[in-house]
């Protein structure tokens, strides 16, 4: 189990979303609002191509930074761990706009799709193991929540 104790190793505290993961009750949803307002400040003004090219590193970084506390500190999927919340929730918010509603739609969707796990989600949850099977769920659910949203935000824009 890891605790604040652990956030003093660089690979926990870029792990946890700066300590984040520690937040209660919800972890994953603390750390999927620290990601939003991230997002909203400083990810949002970025062309799409820019902002996917940054979840593309993070999401390959926060892997092998996973695979890393799983082997040496023994721990699985810890609640505390929400890069991959981080990474899911900053794919589902590429292609929209900086815009209050879709920015709450997206992290409505996106935290009951972490939540609930429908589907592919759920079979990669319980399939994929270690840093990828900590991450690559999100970051599905990240994807889907982009696919349903993007299109509408390009309909109805803000």
């Amino acid at each position: 189990m890891l605790t604040p104790r652990h956030l003093m190793q660089p690979s926990v505290l870029w792990l946890t979303a700066a300590g984040l993961g520690f937040l209660r009750p919800g972890p994953g949803t603390w750390g999927s609002l620290g990601a939003l307002v991230f997002w909203w400040f400083l990810l949002s003004s970025l062309t799409w191509q820019i902002q996917l090219g940054i979840v593309a590193a993070y999401f390959l970084l926060s892997w092998r930074l996973c695979n890393g506390v799983v082997a040496r500190l023994g721990v699985k999927d810890e609640p505390q761990i929400v890069a991959d919340e981080v990474a899911g929730m900053w794919l589902a918010l590429v292609w929209l706009p900086q815009s209050l509603g879709w920015a709450l739609a997206a992290f409505v969707l996106f935290r009951l799709a972490d939540i609930f796990k429908p589907g592919p989600i759920g079979l990669l949850d319980r399939k994929l193991h270690s840093g990828l099977g900590i991450m690559a769920d999100d970051l599905l659910a990240g994807a889907l929540c982009a696919a349903l949203l993007a299109p509408m935000a390009a309909y109805w824009p803000s």
